[in-house]
C-alpha cells in the first residue's frame, strides 16, 4: 500500500518549495551553494537576533525598578530564547562543518547533466503548458468547470 503525500497547507508549501529549488538550483553545484547561502543566512540571522536578545536583557536588568509592559519580553522569556537559539547555532555550526565536506566533492560535467536531467523528472514545472492542461483534466479546478455540469 502506497502512502498518499499529505495535502495539509505547511506540507504543500514544503512540496511547492522542495521543487522549486529542485528546478532553479538542478546542479550539484548550485545545490552546493545553495545550502551553503541558506546555512550562512540562518546563522546570521539568528546571531544577529541573538545580540539584539543580550542587549535588550542587559536592558531590562539595568531597568529592573521599571514596569515592564506586555508589549516586551520577561527575562525569563529572553534566557530561554537565548537559550535555544545558542543550541540552534551550535547545530547549525556542525552542519556547516559536514557542508565543507560536501563542499570537497567535485563531479564531471556529465554528471552535472544527469542532476539537470532528473531535476525535470523529480520537479516539472508547474506553470508549463501540458502540464497545466493535464492538471485541469484531472481536478476540473473552478477556473475550468466540468462542461458536463452546463
Amino acid at each position: 500500500m502506497t502512502q498518499e503525500p499529505c495535502q495539509c497547507s505547511d506540507c504543500q508549501k514544503f512540496y511547492r518549495q522542495h521543487d522549486r529549488f529542485i528546478r532553479e538550483f538542478p546542479t550539484f553545484k548550485q545545490q552546493q551553494e545553495l545550502n551553503w547561502a541558506s546555512i550562512q543566512s540562518f546563522r546570521t540571522l539568528c546571531i544577529k537576533v541573538t545580540e539584539e536578545l543580550q542587549k535588550q536583557l542587559s536592558e531590562v536588568h539595568s531597568n529592573e525598578n521599571l514596569v515592564v509592559d506586555d508589549k516586551h519580553m520577561s527575562d525569563i522569556e529572553i534566557t530561554e530564547a537565548l537559550d535555544e537559539i545558542e543550541n540552534v547555532n551550535a547545530y547549525l555550526h556542525s552542519i556547516e562543518a559536514l557542508m565543507e565536506r560536501i563542499f570537497d566533492t567535485r563531479v564531471s560535467k556529465e554528471v552535472e547533466l544527469k542532476f539537470k536531467e532528473i531535476s525535470k523528472e523529480l520537479a516539472p514545472d508547474p506553470l508549463n503548458l501540458d502540464r497545466l492542461i493535464l492538471n485541469r483534466l484531472f481536478h476540473q479546478t473552478p477556473d475550468f468547470p466540468d462542461k458536463k455540469k452546463s
